[in-house]
C-alpha cells in the first residue's frame, strides 16, 4: 500500500502506485494518478486531471495541476501531463491546459524546476531540462528537450526555446531563442553554447560546425555590443547604420548555407528553426502564427461587475 502520512488528505477516487509516498499535509485530489516511485514532501498539492509518472520528487509548497490563469477558461476538463524523474522544488507552480490548445500541458522526463518557477497552462517542455529559480513560463511556450534557463527569466506566450539552448539570467524571452545558441538580455544572441553541448556528449567536429554557422548566420561586423539582436533578426527593428545583417540578408545567409550541403544533423535543425521563426513567425514567435485563440470571454470579465454592466 501506499506510504501516507495521518495528516495527508487523498480523495478515494486517486489512483497512487503501491510505493508512492505522500508526506504530512498533503492533498491528493480525485482525478491524480501517480506512478511508481513518486514521493510527496510535506504540504504539496496535486489538483486537476493530473497525471504523474514514475520517480518524481515533490518539494515542500509545490502546487502542481491548478486551473489556468486564463480569462477564458470555463472550467473544461483540461490535462496535466508529467513524465518520470523530474525534480520540482519548493513553490513550483504547473497549470493544467486550455480547451483551445489541445487541452493538455506537457511536462518530460528528467527534468529539474527550482524554486519558484512557474508553468503556465498548454505549456509543453521536453526531456532533460533545468529551470532556475523564479522562471516565469507564460502559456503556450514550448521548451524542447536539454535546455539551461538561468534564475529570474520571464519567457512570453507563444515562444519556442530550442533544443540545448542557455538562456542568461534575467532575460526577456520574447522571441524564439534559436537551438544550441547562449541568448542574452533583450534577446541577443551571444555565442554558441559551447560548454552545454561538452557536457551532452557532442562531437567536437558537430561544436565546431555549429561554430562555423554561428559565423556565417550572425556575424558580427562592427557592432559595439558584440552580439547580434534578435529584434533585428526577426525583422523587428531596423538595422542600425554600420549594420548590413538585417532579417532580409540573413534569409539569403540561410539559403546559402542550405545550398552549401554538408550540413550535420544539428546544423540543419538550426537553420529550420530560424525559416520558422523567420518566415512563418509572428514578432518572432513560430507558435504565434498556430495560436487559436483570441479575446473570446474577456469583455465579461471586464465588464461584470464593472461600469459595463
Amino acid at each position: 500500500m501506499p506510504k501516507i502520512a495521518p495528516s495527508a488528505t487523498v480523495d478515494p477516487k486517486a489512483e497512487l502506485a503501491t510505493d508512492v509516498e505522500i508526506g504530512p499535509g498533503c492533498y491528493v485530489g480525485p482525478q491524480v494518478r501517480i506512478g511508481s516511485g513518486t514521493v510527496l514532501m510535506p504540504n504539496v498539492t496535486i489538483l486537476g486531471n493530473t497525471t504523474i509518472g514514475s520517480g518524481n520528487l515533490f518539494y515542500p509548497a509545490t502546487v502542481i495541476g491548478a486551473a489556468p490563469q486564463d480569462l477564458k477558461y470555463r472550467g473544461e476538463a483540461t490535462q496535466l501531463v508529467i513524465g518520470d524523474h523530474n525534480i520540482f522544488r519548493e513553490g513550483v507552480t504547473a497549470h493544467t491546459g486550455t480547451e483551445v490548445a489541445g487541452g493538455i500541458t506537457q511536462i518530460g522526463s528528467h527534468n529539474q524546476f527550482q524554486v519558484g518557477t512557474h508553468l503556465a497552462h498548454d505549456v509543453a517542455v521536453g526531456d532533460h531540462c533545468i529551470l532556475s529559480n523564479q522562471v516565469q513560463v507564460a502559456g503556450h511556450v514550448h521548451i524542447e528537450s536539454h535546455v539551461t534557463i538561468s534564475g529570474l527569466v520571464g519567457i512570453q506566450q507563444f515562444v519556442t526555446i530550442g533544443r540545448y539552448s542557455f538562456i542568461t539570467g534575467m532575460a526577456r524571452c520574447t522571441m524564439d531563442a534559436p537551438p544550441y545558441m547562449i541568448y542574452g538580455y533583450e534577446g541577443t544572441i551571444q555565442g554558441v553554447n559551447v560548454k552545454g553541448l561538452g557536457r551532452w556528449g557532442f562531437e567536437e567536429e558537430s561544436i565546431q560546425q555549429l561554430r562555423d554557422m554561428f559565423k556565417k548566420l550572425f556575424p558580427r561586423k562592427s557592432q559595439a555590443t558584440n552580439h547580434y539582436n534578435l529584434r533585428t533578426l526577426y525583422g523587428l527593428l531596423p538595422a542600425k547604420k554600420d549594420d548590413r545583417n538585417g532579417a532580409v540578408s540573413l534569409a539569403r545567409r540561410l539559403t546559402e548555407v542550405e545550398d552549401s550541403g554538408h550540413l550535420d544533423e544539428h546544423c540543419r535543425y538550426l537553420v529550420e528553426f530560424l525559416k520558422r521563426s523567420i518566415h512563418n513567425g509572428v514578432y518572432g514567435r513560430y507558435l504565434e502564427s498556430l495560436r487559436r485563440d483570441g479575446n473570446g470571454e474577456r469583455p465579461s470579465f471586464y465588464t461584470a461587475g464593472g461600469n459595463g454592466r
